[in-house]
């Protein structure tokens, strides 16, 4: 009896985990379906003829290997990383790409700027005949502007959701273990900011200070990987945290010091739409059609409103529940039920239900149980993050990262100090600032390092902070509107993170490389 009870228990568990591959992997449904039917099919079987414990074993260890079930479970992490890297790679293709664009000779390159400032309007026009001329709002903006305020809204959502999901049940959770990125965080946003203002504080461009404050997360991730399995893992998890606790500082910059106008009316829209969210959620409502004509309304309210439009992704993306509702036996009871539907429908044979109906029917059933499975802000990240990283980030650098180097911007002092400036602040600002202020947390006795990492370390890591991209040259495209100063500031992001990708992996190299001998 006991051992049935235990093999109950393994094939519920192997039947959770597959749920979730059902609804999140739509390419592998049909093989992972057939493999529920054959844990229902073993589970009921061990029910009516009770087998014996060692005949049990035999058989959930032959399931356990079919499955693969140990792969299964570590593959998050893997794609995780996956797509850390070969996001990196892309936009490092794209960003060089932009650059080749946008100094090609005569047409071709002024063809860069001339495309990205083309006009492009959606709605429905005031003058446009018909009843619904006047009925829609009309957004008109560049193409460079749709992409850094559009397309970047559905990033920042997902950074939203990264970040609640830290602050729930991840590395911020825990106050020990959240003080030391944070405090990492904190420090290497100051020291950016000052050393950059050092430069120019007083002068026309003091106002891109917070350019160098930003850690591009698939940059330092890409990066880091080149040294595998020499890194601890305490310093991968510290560098995965730092960045998330330095977008959640960025996102805060970027609303408080970047914003134009306020315009109260907008903003109140904004609040009213983000309380009718907040309204649903509590309510229950899952429909993500719903969601997304709601957060398109806040959107635009908050893009009327002053503050920056992306800002309406990150509050909606902590708006996002991140647990389930649903009790696990209601979910199991739910899915047994569709599971003992299609069987029926299958034994009967394909003249019993013409059309499918009721196989569809049953499918629908197993799918709408399983997404309870996740909450919606896992089901969220997983879909959206692929997307992001491959679509919306690669657009957002063929739109920011190409810059003319001409002898204009070489030659013209106040590029060229806005250059210095912020790739100073990034190489030396950076690592610097995570280090002093991670010195701090832990001398206060508020966090500890993490294991197998010294001090020595933790300062290799902290070089790969200074890798800024993606919210540095989003930062610049908020901070200047000269195009002499955007210049001098692309050319400092993509020369500092450049040099503090080779000066990181040649400090952190040789500081493992010396404890693995003193070892």
């Amino acid at each position: 009896m006991g051992a049935a009870i235990e093999g109950e228990t393994k094939s519920e568990r192997k039947l959770t985990f597959l749920f979730h591959r059902v609804v999140c992997d739509a390419s592998s449904q049909a093989r992972e379906f057939l493999a529920l039917l054959k844990i229902e099919a073993e589970i009921a079987d061990e029910m009516r003829s009770g087998e014996s414990n060692e005949m049990h074993t035999t058989d959930s260890r032959n399931t356990m290997k079919e499955l693969k079930l140990a792969d299964r479970l570590t593959e998050p992490f893997v794609r995780f990383s996956q797509i850390e890297i070969s996001s990196a790679l892309l936009l490092l293709f794209v960003s060089i790409a932009a650059l080749v664009w946008a100094n090609l000779p005569g047409a071709l390159g002024e063809s860069y700027h001339h495309f990205w400032t083309t006009v492009l309007t959606v709605g429905v026009s005031h003058d446009a005949p018909g009843v619904l001329s006047g009925m829609f709002p009309v957004v008109s903006l560049t193409l460079e502007a749709w992409v850094n305020d559009a397309l970047m809204a559905i990033f920042f959502f997902v950074v939203g959701m990264e970040i609640k999901r830290e602050l729930a049940y991840g590395e911020l959770a825990d106050f020990k273990k959240a003080m030391l990125p944070i405090f990492g965080a904190l420090g290497g946003m100051v020291c950016p900011a000052l050393i950059y203002l050092m430069y120019l504080a007083g002068g026309p461009a003091q106002h891109g200070w917070g350019i160098p404050m930003a850690t591009d997360i698939a940059f330092a991730v890409a990066a880091l990987s080149v040294l595998g399995d020499r890194v601890p893992s305490g310093l991968k998890v510290f560098l995965l945290a730092l960045a998330i606790a330095d977008d959640l500082g960025a996102v805060l910059v970027i609303a408080l010091f970047y914003s134009s106008q306020i315009s109260a009316l907008a903003l109140l829209g904004a609040a009213f739409v983000l309380l009718v969210i907040w309204f649903c959620n509590k309510a229950g409502f899952r429909s993500y059609l719903l969601y997304t004509l709601l957060g398109a309304c806040c959107w635009y309210a908050m893009l009327r409103s002053g503050i920056h439009a992306t800002v309406a992704g990150v509050i909606i993306g902590f708006l996002t529940p991140s647990r389930t509702e649903a009790p696990r036996e209601s979910v199991m009871n739910r899915v047994m039920h569709g599971l003992e539907s299609l069987r029926e429908t299958l034994q009967n044979g394909e003249d019993a239900d013409h059309g499918g109906h009721r196989r569809l029917a049953a499918l629908r059933k197993i799918q709408g149980a399983s997404r309870t499975v996740i909450s919606p802000l896992d089901f969220l990240t997983n879909l959206l993050h692929p997307w992001v990283a491959f679509v919306v980030m690669p657009i957002f650098a063929l739109a920011n990262a190409g810059v003319q180097i001409d002898g204009n911007v070489l030659g013209n002092a106040d590029a060229m100090k806005v250059a210095v400036a912020v790739g100073t602040g990034l190489v030396f600002g950076k690592p610097l600032g995570i280090t002093l202020f991670s010195f701090l947390a832990v001398k206060l006795g508020f966090a500890a390092l993490p294991r197998n990492a010294t001090w020595l370390s933790l300062f290799g890591v902290s070089v790969f902070g200074g890798v800024g991209f993606t919210v540095a040259l989003f930062v610049t495209a908020l901070a200047f509107n000269e195009p002499v100063f955007a210049a001098g500031s692309k050319i400092g992001i993509l020369a500092g993170s450049v040099v503090a990708t080779i000066a990181g992996l040649f400090v952190l190299r040789l500081v493992l490389s010396r404890q693995k001998q003193e070892a």
